[in-house]
């Protein structure tokens, strides 16, 4: 490469745009430690008080007059700053995406949430992701949906994340656009969203020769599941947006394998709403999130 482009050996690879990596012989540790501690000074919360999680499982967050404004521009470099962080930082999406969406009117309950966040990352500051040597490339993901989880719009909240082997490589977590009419239609909707990234991800491995077929796809809700398998469309479907049975389409084709799995090992539960502790580290654990050792 050096003999096509202009370029320099720096030896290896340990700081980039903000992330570091760590080599090690279990595997790569991808962190953010100090740019989460550059986070908590900046914005004056370096000796706040520890929280386990970043927000707690009964907060509902809304819109009220009642409540005294904040400073628009302190809310917002906040929320930023977060959601870069959340690049190595997948417990906290959730989290950041759903104090984000009050960024045109922030009040004090929004910026409590916010400072809450601040305040689990004071104790979790050396956290990331550990990416496992291995030579298994078996791509699937896991989808779910809170039912009408938005308090304000009443739409639910879909979450997603996807695996090569066992390491996580991508994940995400969004309001869905339309209002379901139902807890199948929600699961629906978020199981049409994570084939598409799982497809994206089947073509960018077909470039490094690993080929895709039958990629898993766990859902844990059957009508969801009955509906991407059966081609009628049924009355509780009928009004559903027709992009998303798309998904049909790539199960029939043997592309997406659609699977049932429980609650308790849906990884993608920890995208859709606010868990309790004990739920939470288990879903961490399961991601391949540990402490990074200095």
């Amino acid at each position: 490469m050096q003999d096509e482009f202009e370029m320099s050996m720096m030896g290896e690879l340990k700081f980039f745009l903000g992330i570091q990596i760590n080599q090690k012989k279990e595997g790569t540790y991808v962190h953010q430690s100090k740019y989460t501690k550059e986070l908590l000074k900046k914005f004056n919360l370096d000796d706040c008080k520890i929280m386990n999680t970043p927000m707690h499982p009964t907060t509902s967050m809304g819109k009220s007059d009642d409540e005294g404004k904040v400073d628009q521009k302190v809310y917002r470099g906040m929320i930023g700053s977060l959601l870069y962080l959340t690049a190595s930082r997948p417990d906290i999406l959730f989290s950041v995406c759903l104090c984000a969406r009050f960024q045109s009117d922030p009040r004090e309950s929004h910026l409590t949430a916010v400072k809450r966040i601040f305040r689990y990352l004071k104790g979790t500051t050396n956290l990331g992701l550990l990416y496992k040597k291995s030579n298994d490339y078996v791509l699937n993901g896991f989808c779910d949906a809170d039912y009408a989880g938005d308090k304000i719009e009443r739409k639910s909240t879909s979450g997603n994340c996807q695996f090569v082997g066992e390491n996580l490589i991508s994940w995400a977590s969004k309001r869905q656009t339309t209002i379901a009419l139902s807890t199948a239609e929600a699961e629906y909707i978020s199981a049409a969203k994570c084939c598409t990234q799982l497809l994206w991800l089947k073509y960018q491995l077909e470039d490094y020769q690993v080929s895709s077929n039958n990629i898993p796809l766990y859902c844990d809700n059957t009508a969801a599941i009955h509906l991407s398998k059966n081609p009628i469309l049924h009355s509780r479907a009928k009004h559903i947006e027709i992009k998303h049975h798309f998904i049909r389409d790539y199960v029939q084709r043997g592309i997406i394998d659609i699977q049932f799995v429980d609650t308790e090992n849906q990884w993608a539960d920890i995208f859709t709403k606010a868990l309790s502790v004990e739920r939470f580290d288990f879903i961490k654990k399961h991601l391949n999130m540990f402490s990074i050792s200095e």
